[in-house]
């Protein structure tokens, strides 16, 4: 039996919760309860604190 082929890794996701603006970097989609630290999980209609269970609806 040979050996099976690699499977393609998929890129990272975790810059998209960042944006450069005048060459710093900014934290998007963060907690309003909870603070910068800790972002929301983005769902398709809707975003969701884990920490405080904050939700705002899209």
């Amino acid at each position: 039996m040979g050996k099976k082929a690699p499977k393609p890794k998929r890129a990272s996701k975790r810059w998209i919760k960042y944006k450069i603006e005048g060459g710093s970097l900014k934290r998007s989609f963060f907690c309003p309860k909870c603070g910068v630290g800790i972002f929301l999980a983005e769902h398709k209609d809707r975003k969701h604190c884990g920490k405080c269970g904050y939700m705002e609806k899209k």
